[in-house]
């Protein structure tokens, strides 16, 4: 694995090769159905561990994106530029800074909800937002009128992506933004941070059905060439390879932090990943592949555990549960998802590694086809099946845990009850002053999983992602801690969260039965007016 310095992009699925940086994620998703994948993963340079050990956040930001990112793309000193930016609405200063959340199980929590919504996507949706921008004036400059290049982005969300998506494109020119949430099914406070946003540019569809049935939506919307050809469409979930790369980024950083909290030589660490459509645990897992010591990822699911059951089926990937039944809904329900999209990323990179025999692009060639085959059997069969060495592929890298909706509560309230302020870092976002550290129901899930691993592992350092701020949550949390002492929601509640359901929004239900089509058509509709209010 080499670092050549015009990194290509290509489609899982075999339908495009050789794309620029800028391509792949103006495109987002390609328009075979395929995600895109850097045509190689690039090795990290000599002498990186000591190099990198003391960079900052945005430092280390610029040194692993421009192994991605060739310079004649984007230039360093705007590279740089965007990154800055990018991190500047952070509230702490070391960005996605670590706690020490139980020092003698070598348990460290990385919190990664300092940025502007609270939620870890800030940290690669701040980036894309700024990414858009930069290529659109770009591709502007001296342009007028109908001239310029309109980008329409289309979002699907389960609670954390679409606030992300917005606060990280509102206001901006020449983009539009929507985004569809399944209807009664995120958080009053995630909605609320969606739908008040009343920039001219953001629309929220309200949609029956669940996660997967708005994913579906924005996968029928790229694949149409009737919109195609009349819009710019691009991608904002994880589908978009910049926001895996994005969140490579604190992979690195949390590295470093417990190293120089420990004063410890490198030994290797294990990452533990709260994880829904695989996007957040797939950056770690590119972190692994170029370099960093992570002696295992560890995919903690909740009760709609797709992930988990690949691994101890022995490779069978299906929709539902034994029963077929569809998403539960859980107290965690961001990760309420059936289908992973970015494990497709993964099942590409492992059967290309599987294959022994034949040229580089025969063995891309004969990857695209197996993930095609596999994902057209998932969506007539409801399932597929991977060869072994795909699965012995996947062992060799990740560990899966499954989470209750009761495992979950009780995460917290074990957490809150055993650990205390002295042990936190001081001014921690979300440490109550009498009681201990109040998880998020997602984070609870991580944490409940990383005590497992550290159960068969009690000597390897274990860094456990904390991926949203408790107030997103408030009646999981509310759930289990209302009865114990010294809690009080109010002393974790952001001013920024105060008073926000009040506040006036706005949202377009999208009538039950119109289908992608009815989306289709407000999509057609809403780009028009808006672009007719500038003119």
């Amino acid at each position: 694995m080499s670092h050549t310095l015009s990194q290509k992009y290509l489609s899982t699925r075999g339908g495009s090769y050789g794309l620029t940086f800028e391509e792949a994620v103006l495109k987002g998703l390609a328009s075979d159905g395929g995600l895109f994948i850097p045509e190689e993963i690039p090795s990290l340079p000599a002498g990186w561990e000591t190099e990198w050990r003391d960079l900052s956040f945005e430092e280390l930001a610029f040194k692993i994106m421009s192994l991605y990112v060739s310079p004649s793309e984007i230039p360093a000193e705007d590279l740089k530029g965007i990154i800055n930016r990018s991190y500047s609405t952070f509230r702490h200063p070391e960005r996605t800074p670590v706690v020490e959340l139980d020092p003698k199980q070598n348990l460290y929590l990385l919190e990664l909800f300092h940025g502007p919504t609270f939620a870890f996507k800030d940290v690669a949706l701040q980036f894309l937002g700024n990414l858009f921008e930069y290529f659109l004036v770009r591709k502007n400059k001296g342009k007028e009128g109908k001239d310029r290049h309109h980008l329409t982005i289309v979002g699907a969300t389960s609670g954390d992506t679409g606030s992300a998506a917005i606060y990280g494109v509102r206001g901006k020119k020449d983009v539009s933004v929507f985004m569809m949430f399944p209807t009664g099914k995120v958080s009053p406070i995630q909605q609320a941070q969606m739908t008040t946003v009343l920039d001219p540019n953001v629309h929220n569809l309200t949609v029956e059905g669940s996660f997967d049935d708005c994913q579906d939506i924005v996968k029928a919307l790229f694949a149409d060439p009737d919109i195609n050809s009349t819009h710019n469409l691009a991608a904002v979930n994880s589908i978009n390879w910049s926001r895996v790369m994005a969140q490579a980024t604190y992979y690195f950083y949390s590295y470093f932090s417990v190293l120089n909290k420990t004063g410890s030589d490198g030994s290797k660490v294990r990452f533990v990943v709260p994880s829904g459509n695989f996007g957040d645990i797939l950056a770690g897992w590119f972190a692994k592949q170029m370099g960093l010591p992570a002696e295992k990822l560890v995919i903690a699911t909740n009760e709609n555990d797709i992930l988990d059951r690949f691994f101890r089926s022995g490779g069978q990937y299906t929709k539902g549960d034994s029963q077929g039944s569809g998403v539960k809904e859980t107290h965690s329900p961001a990760m309420d998802i059936l289908v992973s999209s970015n494990f497709e990323r993964l099942l590409w990179f492992l059967s290309f590694r599987s294959i022994t025999s034949g040229s580089v692009d025969e063995r891309r060639k004969q990857a695209s086809e197996s993930v095609s085959q596999w994902l057209t059997q998932l969506k007539t069969d409801g399932g597929f099946t991977v060869p072994p060495a795909v699965v012995e592929g996947a062992k060799a890298e990740f560990e899966s845990e499954r989470v209750s909706n009761d495992e979950t509560i009780a995460q917290i309230r074990t957490t809150y009850n055993s650990s205390f302020p002295q042990n936190l870092t001081p001014g921690s976002a979300t440490s109550s002053k009498t009681g201990g550290y109040i998880l998020d129901p997602h984070s609870a899930v991580g944490v409940a999983a990383s005590l497992r691993s550290i159960q068969r592992n009690s000597n390897t350092k274990h860094i456990s992602l904390s991926t949203a701020h408790p107030a997103k949550f408030a009646s999981a949390v509310d759930l289990a801690l209302r009865a114990e002492d010294g809690y009080d929601f109010t002393e974790v509640l952001p001013q920024e969260f105060i008073g926000l359901e009040q506040r006036e929004s706005r949202v377009t239900p999208v009538r039950a039965g119109s289908g992608w089509q009815g989306v289709r058509e407000i999509v057609k509709t809403e780009v028009e007016q808006e672009l007719e209010g500038r003119r």
